[in-house]
């Protein structure tokens, strides 16, 4: 009589535990995301409507030159101010959506009350807890940039002219845009100290806001060629630039091939940096 033949344990692969993981800490964030959808909605879309309001909707009734100063700005990129500052405001939310959903987390994860700790736990190396968290500040990005994108079209009291050429493009820069955004808040809220992230949003974000060629196209900067290549060390000029080549494809704009290629360097970067900067706040 034949020995019963005896069932292996079934065990389970370690990238599946791991995918498992990962998929939980990003449901769980979601979840806290979908119950603080009004905070959410108000911190997006706030600023954008602010601005349009005066910049595109008061200032433009307004009589006499000296008055309207959008009429100047827009004269010098060939189209109304309101196609102009279209991208721009697009690539804000998705820049300040990315930065405020990881940097200011982090703050407090690595603060007194070490919050960190309790994800580190989970069965998941160090880096891919640092990754999902670009994964989600993106997904917040995303859904930054689909808000938005009304608000600039249809509140302007002139006509935007926006136009698609290429959804496969468009859909890469908004894909490789949330993803830089979140790997820069995940550099800031890694090496600067929890008590300095407030600083940092006067010191870094906001100049490199208005140097990213958000509220001008970046062939607009000719006049000062130092200032003009200057600003490329700035990664939301590719931002700017990729949305204005996507949706506003009659106004001057980079080369989309180089737009792609700098998006894809400054993320690498901002990840090894924000990355390496993770592991060891979490092992200090």
């Amino acid at each position: 009589m034949s020995n019963p033949t005896v069932s292996p344990v079934n065990s389970v692969s370690p990238f599946t535990s791991y995918t498992r993981a990962f998929g939980g800490l990003l449901l769980r964030d979601l979840y806290v995301l979908r119950r603080e959808i009004g905070p959410f909605l108000i911190r997006v879309c706030m600023n954008p409507l602010l601005f349009l309001f005066v910049f595109t909707y008061i200032m433009p009734h307004m009589e006499g030159a000296a008055l309207n100063p959008t009429a100047r700005m827009a004269a010098g990129a060939g189209a109304n101010f309101s196609t102009v500052l279209l991208p721009g405001l697009i690539a804000v939310a998705i820049m300040f959506s990315g930065i405020a959903a990881v940097a200011l987390p982090l703050a407090q994860e690595f603060g007194i009350t070490r919050e960190i700790d309790d994800r580190v736990m989970c069965p998941l190396p160090v880096t891919a807890v640092a990754l999902e968290k670009v994964i989600f500040s993106a997904v917040q990005s995303i859904f930054a940039a689909c808000v938005v994108f009304p608000m600039a079209y249809y509140v302007p009291s002139t006509k935007v002219e926006a136009h698609v050429t290429s959804w496969p493009f468009l859909i890469a820069v908004v894909v490789l845009a949330s993803l830089l955004s979140g790997a820069l808040g995940l550099t800031i809220g890694t090496l600067v100290p929890p008590k300095q992230i407030g600083l940092i949003f006067g010191v870094v974000v906001m100049p490199i806001t208005f140097l990213g060629c958000v509220y001008y196209p970046w062939i607009a900067l000719r006049f000062n060629p130092v200032l003009q290549y200057g600003v490329l060390i700035n990664p939301i000029v590719y931002i700017s630039e990729g949305l204005r080549a996507a949706l506003t494809p009659a106004l001057g704009h980079m080369n989309q091939g180089l737009i792609l290629l700098m998006l894809c360097i400054f993320l690498a970067l901002l990840l090894k940096i924000g990355c390496d900067g993770f592991r060891r706040r979490v092992i200090s």
